[in-house]
């Protein structure tokens, strides 16, 4: 794992398994080479192109959001819930960090500096892109799937608990964004 992506992902620790926290990690080093955005760029460009240009929220600070209140959810989860609907945490912090991965490949700036929706974001969504980018670093299924599954694409599946968890943890954090358009 790079110093770079320790940098960016200090939640990366909260993975137990080291062999998924590695092939987390390796997924994130192999989207920022094949995308034209540096990981300074992440802490720069609005985590959603649907809000207008006046975000001010940065891509990373949503997506550490999101693994919080994920983590969180998740262990809220298996202290009331137990073996009734038990939370694999580690799953859970994998999809969470890997969500948005694909959002590398999606995202350009153009001549200002300014993120859009490029030729290859306009025919492949996030998801899809970033489930083939964590398939490539040997991330294990129930990962991939959240995914998948965490952006309305997901609405179509049987999502899995962590799936859900993602999804809504995602959702609350992008819904009072774009309601404040309306």
């Amino acid at each position: 794992m790079t110093e770079q992506i320790k940098k960016l992902w200090p939640e990366l620790d909260w993975i137990s398994d080291q062999s998924l926290r590695e092939k987390t990690a390796r997924t994130w080093e192999l989207a920022l080479e094949r995308s034209v955005l540096t990981a300074d760029d992440l802490e720069h460009i609005p985590f959603t192109l649907l809000c207008g240009p006046d975000l001010k929220v940065s891509f990373m600070a949503h997506k550490r959001c999101v693994v919080h209140l994920a983590r969180e959810s998740g262990k809220k989860m298996n202290q009331f819930f137990g073996s009734d609907l038990p939370v694999n945490m580690d799953v859970l912090i994998s999809g969470a960090i890997l969500a948005d991965v694909g959002k590398l490949l999606e995202y350009e700036l153009d001549k200002d500096g300014k993120a859009f929706q490029g030729k290859y974001g306009q025919y492949l969504r996030h998801p899809f892109s970033g489930v083939s980018l964590a398939e490539e670093c040997g991330v294990p299924p129930e990962v991939c799937h959240i995914i998948a599954a965490h952006a309305h694409e997901g609405d179509l599946v049987k999502r899995s608990t962590e799936a859900y968890i993602v999804h809504h943890a995602d959702f609350m954090t992008f819904e009072p964004f774009r309601s404040r358009l309306i």
